[in-house]
């Protein structure tokens, strides 16, 4: 909600990323859930960039315990994206998923998550300090140790990255099917990729899309997105 009225919003920093980065034209798609008739979107979209959010999906998607009190949900995103992202990747549509992005690719995929990574013994605490500007808060935090021979390992030919970190949630269980990309030194899963998709199908828990044109791997990540999108255009 905005004032009284509900609407259907996008952050300008990834439309920026994918405008600048990514070289493709970014389009909202409202979340209408089944009223979309999903089907004929997937058909007509070239790829599907799942953004962060204040909200976390809802743990019942996930059989996980109630979540804490205050916590923000949308049920509505929940109700587009989660069926979305299984159709999306079934059909060859390029899908790249950022912080809750990333968490509703696991969750689609089977997967669950921690609601307060900072309570559970042994992690890092992801979260930000929303006290501080902009640029501290979406400064590096932590490093991430990238899979050898997987997609981000390849893309930006490192082995390691300093990445931001904003996020509450994380991943507790991998969804089947789903392959581990980068860990945080603590252990917790920050990237991963779907296996045996047709096309580019990638997620990651930091935000890539904060001044990506400075930084070689997110600039990376989003150019192999914009070209996968590409190429599904073009079959099309």
């Amino acid at each position: 909600m905005l004032g009284p009225h509900p609407f259907h919003a996008v952050g300008e920093k990834y439309a920026r990323a994918v405008l600048d980065a990514a070289d493709g034209l970014p389009l909202l798609v409202p979340a209408l859930a089944e009223e979309l008739r999903l089907d004929e979107l997937v058909e007509r979209l070239d790829g599907l960039l799942f953004t962060g959010s204040p909200s976390n999906v809802e743990p019942r998607h996930y059989e996980g315990p109630p979540s804490h009190p205050g916590t923000l949900h949308d049920p509505a995103r929940d109700a587009t994206t989660l069926p979305l992202i299984r159709k999306a990747v079934r059909a060859g549509v390029p899908v790249l998923g950022i912080c809750r992005g990333f968490q509703e690719v696991n969750v689609a995929f089977g997967g669950s998550l921690h609601q307060r990574v900072h309570e559970v013994p042994g992690h890092l605490d992801h979260r930000d300090d929303d006290t501080q500007p902009l640029d501290l808060q979406y400064g590096p935090a932590h490093e991430v140790i990238l899979e050898p021979g997987g997609v981000l390992s390849s893309l930006a030919g490192i082995h390691r990255a300093q990445v931001n970190s904003l996020h509450w949630q994380g991943i507790e269980r991998l969804g089947p099917g789903l392959k581990v990309e980068a860990r945080a030194t603590d252990g917790l899963i920050e990237a991963f990729r779907v296996e045996g998709a047709a096309r580019f199908a990638l997620a990651v828990q930091w935000h890539p899309e904060w001044k990506v044109m400075e930084n070689p791997l997110s600039r990376a990540m989003f150019a192999a997105f914009g070209a996968a999108c590409r190429d599904r255009a073009e079959s099309r």
